[in-house]
């Protein structure tokens, strides 16, 4: 995997769809950077007792992406290949299914994920409008909401990314 693509650190003044969506990116590039000049078998890498790897990390990241902003966001829960994911026998399918792939299919499924969800946050005009789909309660998600959830959701991630990456060969930092 190849992260070459230099950080830009998110505005400290802007607006706050440019505050929330360049933070956005700049965690997305964060975990591509975890996974950088590392090849499959160090992509399936645990620390400890965890069952995350690097590749899972990103695997489950583009199902993170695909969920909120298609599945939510727009209510098309048609996205493949979640939807035809065997969630009823494996509720952490995407992870199972990530220890199968080669770095370069979770490399090209997470850039597909990342490019659908730019596309629907670029639809979207105001962060307070509401969701399409529901979550489990049936209740519906403002944009702001889904960005903020997302840049946590990363920089959790990016955490667990930046532990299993130093201990494969001690790479530090973002």
């Amino acid at each position: 995997m190849d992260a070459s693509n230099e950080l830009i650190d998110p505005p400290l003044s802007g607006t706050e769809r440019e505050t929330l969506t360049t933070m956005l990116d700049y965690y997305r590039l964060v975990l591509l950077r975890k996974a950088a000049g590392l090849d499959d078998q160090q992509l399936r890498v645990r620390l400890g007792p965890s069952s995350l790897t690097i590749g899972t990390l990103l695997y489950h990241s583009a199902l993170v992406e695909d969920h909120w902003f298609q599945t939510i966001w727009l209510a098309d829960n048609t996205i493949e290949p979640w939807a035809s994911g065997d969630w009823d026998t494996d509720q952490d399918w995407e992870m199972t299914r990530a220890a199968q792939l080669t770095g370069d299919e979770i490399e090209r499924q997470y850039q597909e994920s990342v490019a659908r969800s730019q596309l629907a946050l670029a639809e979207a005009t105001d962060l307070g409008e509401l969701s399409q789909g529901q979550g489990r309660s049936g209740s519906s998600f403002s944009m702001r909401y889904i960005l903020v959830h997302l840049i946590e959701e990363y920089a959790r991630h990016c955490g667990h990314a930046d532990l299993i990456r130093e201990s494969i060969d001690g790479a530090t930092g973002d």
